[in-house]
């Protein structure tokens, strides 16, 4: 199994383990509050998306991943998304060394 799919299979289990939340506005409301410990955003996603997520997460110092579609992040959460982010950083730290 490759890293990135082992990273799509820690994804899905973070959001199992209520350690994930996603869609644009829930997102940005835990960047601004500094819930979120890590942003992913889908590599297709719209120029505007990914501009606005690296603009608030370079402001609010979290990192952000930009390494997977948005059929594969889709995939891994079960459901239609674009952005997502980690809140634990227990998770965080197992994906940064996969990734």
């Amino acid at each position: 199994m490759s890293s990135n799919q082992r990273a799509l299979n820690l994804i899905g289990l973070s959001q199992r383990a209520n350690q994930l939340i996603s869609g644009e506005t829930l997102v940005l409301q835990a960047v601004r509050s500094n819930k979120a410990k890590l942003v992913i955003v889908a590599s297709d996603a719209s120029e505007n998306t990914r501009k606005q997520f690296l603009n608030k997460c370079e402001h609010y110092n979290v990192p952000i991943v930009t390494t997977f579609s948005r059929e594969e992040v889709s995939h891994a959460l079960g459901k239609e998304r674009t952005v997502c982010a980690l809140l634990d950083k227990g998770f965080v730290h197992s994906l940064q060394k996969l990734l």
